[in-house]
């Protein structure tokens, strides 16, 4: 009996002993696996959350690249380098600036001559403020010319001479405003200042030339106030 109760304490070591021999290799093992295994969890997380911000990054691109699309561009040109045929343009098309000197000068040339063509004109309505009134004086001194051209033999007639006084004092009156008479027979014939009521041959006055005057023409300062009605001859009949 003595040699069983030996004996199992024995064979209980022995199983201890190869139990402790066998154990120790797991819990060795163990710890290098489960690291191992979260390593592997811990790379496929990161490697998923580098999959997700790569997807985020690209489809944030994405949208920048659809709103830039949409949106016109603000972001200025590249500067390209002037040549020699774009500062030739830019300095064609630059505006010339104006020389205020020349400007200045031709101003006072246009106000110099509006002065004086206002005064000129101010001048003829003075000159020519009479006119109508002359006008209407004319068939009043063409009548008393008549009667003294049809009164030249009785020059000694105390009435002639009355009418003669008259008929100067009208003249020197219409002298003094600047109205002359203007003398056309044997001129030629112009347009300007003659009214032609005929043309008749004449073998003694050229063609084109003032023959007779029916009516005598005036002047006033030099300009025509009235044009002398006259016949012009035709030259010699055939």
């Amino acid at each position: 009996m003595e040699t069983n109760k030996e004996a199992i304490p024995e064979a209980k070591t022995a199983e201890a002993e190869a139990a402790k021999n066998a154990s120790p290799a797991q819990p060795e093992d163990t710890p290098a696996a489960a690291q191992d295994a979260a390593g592997d969890v811990k790379s496929t997380e990161e490697s998923t959350a580098e999959q997700m911000d790569e997807k985020q990054k690209a489809e944030e691109k994405t949208a920048e690249t659809d709103s830039a699309d949409e949106k016109p561009s603000t972001d200025k040109p590249a500067e390209e380098k002037p040549t020699e045929d774009t500062t030739e343009e830019k300095s064609a098309e630059e505006p010339v600036q104006p020389d205020w000197k020349d400007r200045y000068a031709r101003a006072m040339a246009d106000f110099d001559n509006f002065r004086k063509r206002t005064a000129r004109d101010r001048e003829d309505l003075v000159k020519f403020a009479a006119s109508d009134v002359i006008k209407a004086m004319l068939p009043t001194v063409d009548n008393l010319f008549l009667a003294l051209e049809k009164a030249k033999d009785r020059a000694d007639d105390p009435f002639v001479t009355g009418v003669k006084l008259v008929y100067d004092g009208l003249i020197k009156a219409l002298a003094d405003q600047g109205a002359t008479p203007l003398d056309s027979v044997g001129e030629p014939f112009d347009a300007n200042f003659h009214d032609a009521l005929a043309q008749l041959p004449s073998p003694d006055v050229e063609e084109g030339v003032v023959m007779n005057e029916v009516k005598r023409g005036w002047l006033l300062h030099g300009k025509l106030l009235r044009p002398a009605q006259v016949v012009v001859s035709a030259g010699k009949g055939a």
